[in-house]
């Protein structure tokens, strides 16, 4: 990877801490010699699982999302505890949010979410051979599970029906998997 365009950072001020996130803005030096400021959104990296069973349905949850207003159709997903691997992760969120325990796992890739301003990491999981457990999601979240034929949830996307971007990226590599028979 070439240094020409990477920036050093001079300066780092924190200037907020949230349950989820931290806040920082970095002084940099450009490559050209001047500087400029970089707002950074830290946020400790999160799973998304691709939840598919034998009819090749996909399990959703349906929850409202504040920050757009909106309640929208997304695979499950959550944020990493610190030093969690990933595949723990997944394997704690997709029960809590849907009940369900998968016996075969397998990462697919990860992903920067939004590197303009944030420095999170989405660590795609797919999970099959699913079996049925107790959904307890925390408190604060109130979640329906929805199935979905992964034909549909195609669909769905380019309807404008499916708007989360790590459930779309989710459920176009799980189609693609699907028609390359790589599953």
């Amino acid at each position: 990877m070439s240094k020409l365009f990477e920036e050093k950072t001079i300066k780092t001020e924190g200037i907020f801490q949230g349950k989820i996130i931290k806040v920082r803005v970095d002084t940099v030096l450009l490559p050209n010699g001047n500087t400029a400021t970089r707002e950074v959104v830290e946020h400790p990296g999160a799973v998304a699982i691709a939840a598919v069973n034998e009819r090749n349905e996909v399990i959703f949850v349906r929850q409202f999302r504040k920050p757009v207003e909106e309640t929208l159709l997304e695979l499950p997903a959550g944020k990493l505890d610190p030093g969690e691997e990933p595949l723990t992760c997944a394997q704690r969120e997709l029960e809590e949010e849907t009940g369900y325990r998968a016996k075969e796992w397998k990462h697919l890739f990860s992903f920067h979410t939004s590197p303009g301003f944030s420095d999170e990491i989405l660590h795609l999981m797919l999970a099959e051979g699913l079996e049925t457990g107790e959904a307890h999601p925390d408190g604060e979240e109130f979640l329906e599970i929805v199935w979905v034929p992964l034909e549909k949830a195609r669909q769905m996307i380019f309807e404008g029906e499916i708007k989360d971007a790590k459930t779309i990226i989710g459920i176009l590599a799980l189609d693609y998997l699907v028609r390359e028979n790589a599953r």
